[in-house]
């Protein structure tokens, strides 16, 4: 059962506009206080939002071609952007400014994420491979190789025992970290039956994958077992996050919906009509509110 606050919160959702991109938004992402917000589009440029006032603070151009991921690091100090271009490009938050150019991709860049402590940063590309970058040398730590197709996401353990690809070869990829890296400890996670768009994880540790199978499921990453399959979503599912107890598991498909879950019982909790054409991403904010955002247009809309 929904908590009467989290109740609260979904009865209160309105759209907000955010105007100005000249193609296609592919990616967003937002600081962990959720004032600031990064998005990229298929017209080569980032914007940088303050989400409170709803004012674009700035736009960026830096890559050649569709920037097809963005994050930001939770000290917020660092975003970063990834493109069709195969670079990634570490900005300074505080003057948009340059701090490093990632070249190390031989084909389009699809998605990176920052670790907890933000000093790495991983890359997925079409070239079928992850890198995990030392995000102040702006150089290579490891290059993960493996997956039979692209690496569609990529995601750090809270605790950074681990970290975890999707791939459009149906598998999700948990790679250790530090001391035990060899390639008999990577744990291939099977099951899926279409590309894998998305994962997450837990504060307590659980590992969420979800995929254009239109399900979601729920692993340990640590055994690499199987805990639950999700199924209700009527279109691909595109992103999933964890509420910050680990309590519930949001999940965010084309059919438009957001569903809310239950990670012990796998019961969905709720359905929620997300009103945006495709759903980007979703996020807890600490409050406890869910964010959902995205759009196939030019204009972001989120609540």
């Amino acid at each position: 059962m929904l908590s009467a606050a989290i109740e609260e919160n979904f009865a209160k959702l309105d759209l907000r506009n955010y105007d100005g991109h000249k193609d296609e938004v592919n990616c967003c992402a937002f600081s962990p206080d959720m004032e600031i917000m990064i998005t990229g589009s298929d017209d080569g440029r980032i914007r940088v939002w303050n989400r409170v006032t709803g004012q674009m603070v700035c736009k960026l151009k830096g890559h050649e071609g569709a920037i097809k991921s963005v994050a930001i690091t939770n000290d917020s100090k660092y975003f970063a952007s990834a493109a069709y271009d195969g670079n990634v490009i570490i900005w300074r938050t505080r003057n948009a400014e340059i701090v490093h150019t990632l070249s190390g991709h031989c084909r389009s860049v699809e998605t990176i994420s920052f670790s907890p402590d933000c000093n790495l940063l991983c890359s997925g590309s079409w070239d079928n491979s992850a890198i995990v970058w030392n995000v102040e040398k702006g150089i290579a730590v490891y290059i993960l190789n493996g997956h039979k197709n692209m690496i569609q996401c990529c995601i750090f353990s809270y605790d950074m025992k681990y970290l975890a690809t999707g791939s459009w070869d149906h598998t999700v990829r948990v790679w250790p970290l530090g001391g035990n890296r060899g390639m008999d400890a990577v744990k291939v996670l099977e099951g899926h039956t279409g590309n894998v768009h998305a994962v997450a994880f837990s504060r307590q540790g659980m590992l969420a994958s979800a995929s254009w199978d239109k399900t979601v499921r729920l692993w340990n990453p640590a055994k690499g077992n199987l805990l639950h399959i999700l199924k209700g979503h009527e279109g691909w599912v595109q992103a999933v996050t964890f509420s910050t107890d680990g309590i519930l598991v949001a999940s965010a498909s084309d059919d438009e919906t957001v569903r809310l879950w239950d990670v012990v019982t796998a019961e969905c909790l709720k359905v929620l009509e997300a009103k945006a054409e495709r759903i980007h991403t979703c996020t807890f904010t600490p409050t406890g509110t869910l964010v959902a955002c995205g759009a196939a247009s030019m204009t972001l809309k989120i609540p």
